[in-house]
């Protein structure tokens, strides 16, 4: 399966892929422990066998406690996600997705300062 065609992951998943993109490396009890959603144990070492399974993470068995890592850095599978919702609900247009995003939640000055640098590269890229 190639690394671009990655199946999407579910709530749960990602959940357990944000666990592994902080903490990096990490048995399923510290994923599970961290994670503190309620889920149980076993539920997180099922789910991670099914993301192994997936492609979605892969598994060091060499040590007693077997040690998963995320197979995609954390961008790609944003990336991935951002653009089958663009195509999925906004009808292929980042703009309308950008837009209901910022009107939907507080935006901290920073990430304004950080979004008016990326249109101000993306408008001199249209220029050129």
């Amino acid at each position: 399966m190639s690394r671009d065609k990655l199946p999407r992951p579910t709530d749960a998943e990602l959940g357990i892929l944000r666990v592994l993109w902080e903490r990096g490396a990490s048995t399923v009890r510290e994923v599970h422990e961290t994670l503190q959603d309620g889920s149980g144990y076993t539920t997180v070492l099922k789910t991670m066998q099914i993301m192994t399974e997936k492609g979605l993470v892969m598994r060091d068995e060499s040590q007693r406690a077997h040690v998963y890592t995320s197979r995609v850095p954390r961008e790609n599978t944003q990336r991935q996600l951002v653009t089958d919702l663009v195509d999925r609900v906004f009808g292929g247009s980042p703009a309308r997705l950008a837009l209901q995003a910022l009107s939907t939640k507080k935006t901290s000055p920073e990430e304004l300062a950080e979004l008016r640098q990326l249109l101000e590269s993306l408008e001199k890229e249209a220029e050129s």
